[in-house]
C-alpha cells in the first residue's frame, strides 16, 4: 500500500487575508483593499527590479538631487514611477505625495477616496551596497469632496487619522507589513508562486530587548540627555545593531525587540526624519505592534503638521526603551 503523500500548506496569502478582514466590516466596500493590492502589486515590480541589481543600468545616482537636496538614486525615482503607476492605475487614490517631489501628484482619479504618503526606497545610501531597503506608505480618506482635485488639506490631516500603514522590505526576502488599525500583520513574497504569504500574523514588539539601533558617530551632536541615555546603554551592555536603512532596523526591531533613534543634530536641528511619510506610518505600526514612537516630547502621532516635507526627531520601538528618551522636564 503505497503511503499517503503530505503536501504542505501554502499559507493564506495577502489577497486572501484581505478579503477575510474586508468580511469583518459591513459598511466595507473593497476601495482600500484594492489600494492595498496595488501597493503590493508595485513591491512586486520593484522586488523585480532590486533582483537585477548588476546587470542593468539601474545602479549609481541620477546626478540631480530630489526635493530634499538629496542625490537622487536611480532605484529612487524608478520606485517612485512604479508606484505611483500603479496606483493611477487601481483608480482609488485620488492624489499623493512622495519624497521624490515636492507637491501633490494628481492621479487623474477625482472620485478616488483616498490618498497616499510614501517614502518609495528608503534606503537609497545602501543601494549600491546590496544592503537591505524599504518602501514606507501611509494611506489616508480624503477630506476633500469626491469628483474635485486633491487639495493639501487631505495630506495635513495628522499622524491619527490614517486608516492604513506600512512597508515594504527588499531583502534576504521581500516582506510586506501592514496595519489598517487592528494589529500588524507580516507577508513574505513567494517569487515562484507571485504571491505574497501571511508568515508573521499578529507581529508585536517583544517584552524585552536590550537593543538599541542608532548612528553613533553622530553622539558628539546628539542632545546631552540622549547621550547619557547611550552610555547607560553601555553601561547595561545593550547590543548596538545598526543598519543605516529605516525599513530595515525598525523590521529587526520589531521582530527581535530594540529601539530605534534619530535625534536632533547640530546639522538637523529639527530632526533628520520626515513626519508626515516616514514617521508617522511606522509610529502607526509600533502602537499597533505594542511599542511607542515619540519626538521626545510627545507621541510622533500627536504632532500637528504644518507641511508635506516637516522633519522631526524620532525614538521608536519597545515601550520600555522609548521611555528612556523622554525628554527630562
Amino acid at each position: 500500500m503505497q503511503a499517503a503523500v503530505t503536501v504542505p500548506s501554502v499559507g493564506i496569502t495577502l489577497d486572501r487575508f484581505i478579503l477575510r478582514k474586508q468580511k469583518t466590516f459591513p459598511s466595507a466596500t473593497g476601495d482600500l483593499s484594492q489600494v492595498l493590492r496595488d501597493i503590493a502589486l508595485a513591491g512586486k515590480i520593484i522586488n523585480r527590479e532590486i533582483n537585477r541589481f548588476g546587470l542593468a543600468d539601474i545602479t549609481g545616482d541620477t546626478a540631480t538631487d530630489n526635493i530634499q537636496g538629496e542625490i537622487q538614486q536611480k532605484l529612487d525615482w524608478i520606485a517612485h514611477v512604479r508606484f505611483i503607476r500603479a496606483l493611477v492605475n487601481g483608480g482609488e487614490v485620488c492624489g499623493i505625495i512622495s519624497e521624490e517631489e515636492a507637491g501633490i501628484i494628481d492621479t487623474g482619479n477625482p472620485e478616488g477616496k483616498y490618498v497616499i504618503a510614501m517614502d518609495p526606497l528608503d534606503g537609497s545610501s545602501n543601494i549600491d551596497a546590496n544592503v537591505a531597503i524599504g518602501t514606507i506608505f501611509s494611506v489616508y480618506r480624503r477630506v476633500s469632496p469626491l469628483g474635485t482635485s486633491p487639495t493639501v488639506e487631505d495630506f495635513l490631516q495628522g499622524g491619527r487619522q490614517q486608516v492604513a500603514a506600512g512597508y515594504i522590505l527588499y531583502g534576504s526576502s521581500t516582506m510586506l507589513v501592514y496595519s489598517t488599525g487592528c494589529g500588524v500583520d507580516g507577508f513574505t513574497y513567494e517569487p515562484t508562486l507571485g504571491e505574497y504569504i501571511l508568515s508573521h500574523p499578529n507581529l508585536t514588539f517583544p517584552a524585552y530587548s536590550k537593543t538599541f539601533s542608532c548612528n553613533e558617530s553622530n553622539q558628539r551632536d546628539f542632545p546631552p540627555f540622549v547621550v547619557q541615555r547611550i552610555q547607560e546603554f553601555y553601561e547595561q551592555r545593550f547590543s548596538s545593531r545598526y543598519i543605516g536603512s529605516f525599513v530595515a532596523d525598525f523590521h529587526r526591531n520589531l521582530i527581535k525587540g530594540g529601539i530605534y533613534l534619530y535625534p536632533p543634530t547640530q546639522t538637523h536641528i529639527q530632526g533628520k526624519l520626515r513626519l508626515i511619510y516616514e514617521c508617522y506610518p511606522m509610529a502607526f505600526l509600533a502602537e499597533q505592534a505594542g511599542g511607542k514612537a515619540i519626538d521626545g516630547q510627545q507621541p510622533i502621532l500627536d504632532i500637528i503638521p504644518n507641511r508635506f516635507h516637516q522633519r522631526t526627531p524620532l525614538y521608536i520601538g519597545s515601550s520600555h526603551l522609548v521611555d528612556y528618551f523622554e525628554i527630562p522636564s
